[in-house]
């Protein structure tokens, strides 16, 4: 565990920190102003807590409950007095506990019980600039975009990570992700500031490229479906054989999963 880079993006303040230096394996803290931006997986507390005492920190506002983004809660709440903001199922779950599987553990850490506060359907940087929430749940059902439009900036939790992927976790709906994509692509932005991948330019782009790409698998499985191919003919016709993270995860993480969601996304 480490970090692995600091930068700077016009005006956003940034840090890496995880076990292993690629997009799964890593975390990207934002920062605007005395705004955070999730507060990070509690096993890099170390790391990440310098950072956090740079800058005086206003309010913390949470994507979702998952590990990697909720994890310091209870840390920002002892240390800083803050009390992070977040959907109410995201309050709920960091009042009452979650469970979090294996994999999830050994990256991240255990989330130890937390308190936070509802959302507010708009809220400010310290320059009076507006965020506006983006409920985006096809991910998990609490998960937010948080949309700055004077900047054109969009911080997308975990609805981008990549143009084209090839595994999804069985609780995920890939028809609502479609739709969830759809919502972000009706707004004004330029600059994706992803959690795992990074800062993306051209990022509305980049989003769009996305959605082409499920669309465009999403209708290949169905042909295949339609012509007789069975789940685990079409992944690996459309996907190949399924990798390590299959069977580690028992397939809740899988090639198999992303197929079944592009057999029920609405052509």
């Amino acid at each position: 565990m480490a970090v692995f880079e600091r930068f700077e993006y016009q005006g956003v303040d940034a840090i890496r920190t995880g076990r292993q230096n690629h997009i799964s394996g890593s975390f990207v803290n934002y920062r605007v102003g005395d705004t955070l931006i999730d507060c990070g997986p509690v096993n890099q507390w170390k790391w990440l807590k310098p950072f956090f005492e740079e800058k005086a920190i206003r309010q913390v506002l949470i994507t979702h409950y998952h590990e990697d983004h909720s994890g310091n809660s209870l840390n920002f709440n002892q240390s800083f007095n803050i009390i992070p903001k977040a959907h109410e199922i995201t309050v709920e779950q960091l009042q009452n506990g979650f469970s979090i599987p294996l994999a999830g553990r050994i990256f991240w850490g255990s989330v130890p019980r937390a308190t936070a506060q509802p959302l507010p359907e708009q809220t400010e940087l310290e320059n009076g600039e507006t965020v506006i929430p983006i409920h985006v749940p096809g991910h998990c059902p609490d998960m937010h975009c948080y949309f700055i439009p004077d900047r054109g900036w969009m911080f997308t939790g975990d609805l981008y990570i990549a143009k084209v992927i090839k595994f999804m976790h069985r609780k995920e709906s890939l028809p609502q992700q479609v739709e969830d994509i759809r919502a972000v692509l009706a707004c004004d932005f330029d600059t994706i500031f992803c959690p795992h991948r990074g800062v993306v330019g051209q990022g509305k782009q980049a989003m769009q490229d996305k959605l082409d790409y499920l669309l465009e698998l999403s209708s290949k499985a169905q042909s295949l479906h339609h012509q007789g191919k069975t789940l685990r003919e079409i992944t690996q016709i459309l996907l190949g054989a399924e990798e390590l993270a299959s069977y580690v995860t028992r397939f809740a993480f899988s090639k198999r999963s992303l197929i079944e969601g592009c057999l029920e996304v609405e052509l």
